[in-house]
């Protein structure tokens, strides 16, 4: 399948930002890596290999996208104020910069966010921040919730009860909920795929997201797999079953 290699500097982030591009045409899909990790992740854990037949077809072209959570949400050395900004920095990068960089790319409207982990939370919190910019989100196995992660799973607190408006946009589970009825009204269009683990530590937010989606009547598709789940052979099952390039996979699952 044809692969290409791009760098450049981003003014958004100000530093070298690296992207693999997989496939030639077909839907645009922008994968995050998982924590801390790398453009490379999904080609070294041959997640592409899985999508090979889906590339070479033409129905997808994939996009991996760098990641710079050792600078934001896992800098354990800067203030949660700091880390929420950067994420922030992180999304003006996909916005402004990645997302025309695939458009020229490649001319196809329907955009797919897809990511595991921590990449899962990139894809939702990005999707749910700017719905009118993505067609479907696939996110697997995500942290969506920073109350329900702070205990006992502090590995996972990032805020330790601070917020400010940067923070509460970085924030799935609350932000779906104080979302104005326009910018629901655009969710409402994005096809919204979140698989977990039944014992995955990380269920009791993607349960609490789904809730908020019901509550605010957003359509969306929760899925609960069998066990822990939160591993890549896993998520190359996900992605066989849910990531369909054509319009309308949540209305098969």
């Amino acid at each position: 399948m044809n692969r290409e290699y791009y760098k450049w500097h981003s003014p958004n982030l100000d530093r070298d930002m690296e992207i693999l591009v997989f496939g030639h045409s077909g839907a645009r899909v922008i994968v995050f890596p998982t924590s801390c990790g790398r453009f490379y992740d999904w080609e070294n854990r041959e997640m592409l290999e899985t999508l090979r037949h889906q590339i070479e077809q033409g129905d997808i072209q994939v996009f991996c996208v760098d990641g710079v959570d050792a600078e934001s949400w896992w800098n354990m050395q800067i203030l949660p104020a700091e880390r929420a900004k950067r994420h922030l920095q992180y999304h003006d990068y996909i916005i402004k910069e990645v997302l025309p960089f695939t458009k020229k790319q490649n001319s196809n409207d329907f955009v797919i966010a897809l990511g595991a982990s921590m990449g899962a939370y990139h894809a939702m919190n990005l999707t749910l921040r700017f719905p009118e910019s993505f067609d479907r989100c696939l996110a697997m196995s995500g942290p969506y919730d920073f109350e329900q992660m702070s205990a006992p799973y502090n590995v996972f607190n990032w805020i330790y009860e601070y917020n400010d408006d940067n923070v509460a946009q970085c924030n799935p589970v609350p932000l779906v909920k104080s979302l104005s009825k326009d910018h629901i009204e655009k969710l409402k269009k994005v096809e919204l795929i979140f698989p977990i683990g039944q014992t995955d530590p990380l269920h009791d937010g993607s349960r609490l997201l789904a809730e908020a989606m019901t509550a605010r009547q957003v359509p969306h598709a929760f899925i609960t797999w069998d066990g822990f789940a939160h591993d890549w052979p896993y998520w190359q099952q996900m992605i066989l079953l849910y990531l369909s390039g054509q319009p309308g996979a949540i209305d098969a699952i």
